[in-house]
């Protein structure tokens, strides 16, 4: 991986401890042509429902009962303010779920007292696998902390490598823009692309997934060139916002090349955030049809 944004990368103690008692045995098939997977992504609100309360035991729980190995997480507090008890909430999430964790802040801002942590928000990966490597990408963002915002490139754009029973994957998490006009998106949609097919590149063979929160839907336009390398793993599934009651989907789990689908679900998770989760059942082919 090449030297660009500063890489930002927590990992829990515990969490490394407990994955190593709890991580699966390799199978027959593991050992064969493919792996299984259980991955997700989840807006999580800052720790705070859809009732507007902040309860990181009753999102913990929400999480727990993905059961995933790896989980993208969108609207992740880190010593934010008094909205989320000033908590690192990525690298709490993590030691009570057990977990690995990399966190990738689009802000990080000087603290309002000297001498306390940075504020910062932004999206992590939780993984039951070691990461290997992780690195904040930069893309395009029309800041919500400037008065006079123009499109500029800034951070934000995680992406964490990992190995999964011998096979390499690069896991990408992100959360677009949510303003009704696309111009942003689209933006943001070809700078995910063109970094998507650089780190390819520079890892072939790697098994890649991108996560996140898009606010679009599947048929926007701005997002019609992400199918042309991924695919929506989710297609058919319920919708996921608003967590009470949704009417869109704007929440993705998507896959590259070498990934099989075999199951996907929107949990009925109506209360731990504003967003509901997706989760899905994949395996990683250890060659995908002429790559390595």
């Amino acid at each position: 991986m090449s030297p660009r944004a500063r890489t930002f990368i927590q990992v829990s103690v515990t969490g490394a401890l407990l994955t190593l008692a709890v991580a699966p045995p390799t199978s027959a098939a593991d050992r064969g042509h493919s792996v299984p997977l259980r991955i997700a992504t989840y807006n999580i609100h800052a720790g705070a429902g859809s009732d507007g309360v902040f309860d990181l035991d009753r999102q913990a729980a929400a999480l727990r009962a993905l059961d995933a190995d790896v989980i993208g997480l969108q609207e992740v507090d880190v010593h934010w303010g008094a909205r989320s008890q000033g908590l690192d909430v990525a690298g709490e999430l993590a030691r009570r779920l057990g977990m690995r964790v990399s966190f990738a802040p689009i802000y990080s801002l000087d603290p309002v007292t000297a001498g306390e942590p940075r504020r910062e928000y932004g999206v992590a990966v939780l993984s039951r696998f070691p990461v290997r490597s992780a690195t904040n990408h930069e893309i395009t963002r029309l800041s919500t902390q400037d008065e006079n915002p123009v499109p500029a490139p800034a951070p934000g754009f995680g992406e964490v490598t990992l190995k999964v029973r011998g096979v390499p994957v690069q896991v990408f998490v992100t959360h677009l823009d949510y303003r009704a006009d696309p111009a942003v998106r689209e933006a943001q949609v070809a700078d995910t692309r063109r970094i998507m097919a650089r780190e390819r590149a520079e890892l072939p063979g790697a098994r890649q997934f991108l996560l996140g929160d898009f606010n679009a839907e599947p048929s926007a336009p701005e997002l019609a060139p992400l199918w042309k390398e991924l695919r929506d793993a989710g297609t058919g599934t319920p919708d996921t916002y608003p967590a009470e009651a949704p009417v869109k989907r704007i929440d993705y789990v998507a896959v590259g090349e070498g990934v099989r689908v075999h199951d996907v679900a929107v949990p009925e998770e109506p209360t731990a955030s504003d967003h509901r989760p997706v989760v899905a059942e994949v395996s990683l082919m250890r060659k995908a049809p002429g790559r390595g």
